[in-house]
């Protein structure tokens, strides 16, 4: 029993080592620790560590007997003495590998803990990294953008002055239309009137030659 006892500690103890130092073993080990703590393994490993438990208090209720009988006789016994110490021994053992199985259990939590961590820090570098790549493209973007509003704006401007030099050449050409038809309104209203003037003109040599030729017509009767 002490020697099994002995054997489990030291495997206890190497395990530990391993789970200590990062190696291709301690992977291999918190694999096989990963599949012991699925399906059947919990039930398995509780119901060891309750066999070990049941032990422990069966060899402490033996020390507890002992240590009574000793008392009661007032003499230690020999034999009393050697089953005390074995007892102790045992159950020093037994309470030492329930502590190693303790700081395994606690260790491999703690690693597979640390290893998801670092995954989750490795997922929220590449991410930042890609914002940080989507943010410098999206500068460089609006950086263009910026230079063809501004080309843009200079090609508004050169529209606008134009436009505006355009309106001017409309606003004179139509003040030039409104002053040759003001003209043509004045050289229309002079014909009329030379027209007017060119038949008052007929009509006084019309007069003229009647009454120059009614004397002629006088002078023949």
């Amino acid at each position: 029993m002490i020697q099994l006892l002995y054997t489990v500690i030291v495997a206890q103890m190497a395990l530990i080592l391993t789970l200590l130092f990062k190696s291709p073993l301690r992977k291999l080990v918190i694999l096989t620790l990963d599949r012991v703590k699925r399906g059947r393994g919990p039930v398995m490993v509780k119901t060891v560590g309750g066999t070990i438990l049941i032990v422990l208090a069966s060899s402490v209720y033996s020390m507890v007997k002992i240590q009574s009988r000793t008392m009661e006789a007032g003499v230690a016994n020999p034999t009393d003495q050697v089953l005390m110490s074995q007892h102790m021994l045992e159950a020093s053992l037994m309470g030492f590998m329930l502590f190693l199985s303790l700081m395994i259990d606690r260790l491999h939590h703690y690693i597979r803990e640390l290893s998801l961590l670092r995954k989750t820090m490795e997922a929220a570098k590449k991410q930042n990294r890609s914002f940080e790549d989507s943010k410098n493209g999206s500068a460089e973007e609006l950086k263009a953008l910026g230079e063809e509003v501004a080309v843009l704006r200079t090609k508004i401007k050169k529209l606008g002055s134009e436009c505006e030099a355009k309106a001017k050449e409309a606003k004179a050409a139509e003040a030039e239309a409104e002053a040759l038809r003001k003209q043509s309104e004045g050289f229309l209203l002079e014909y009329d009137r030379l027209l007017a003037d060119n038949q008052n003109l007929r009509n006084q040599l019309e007069s003229i030659d009647q009454s120059l030729s009614q004397p002629d017509h006088k002078s023949n009767m």
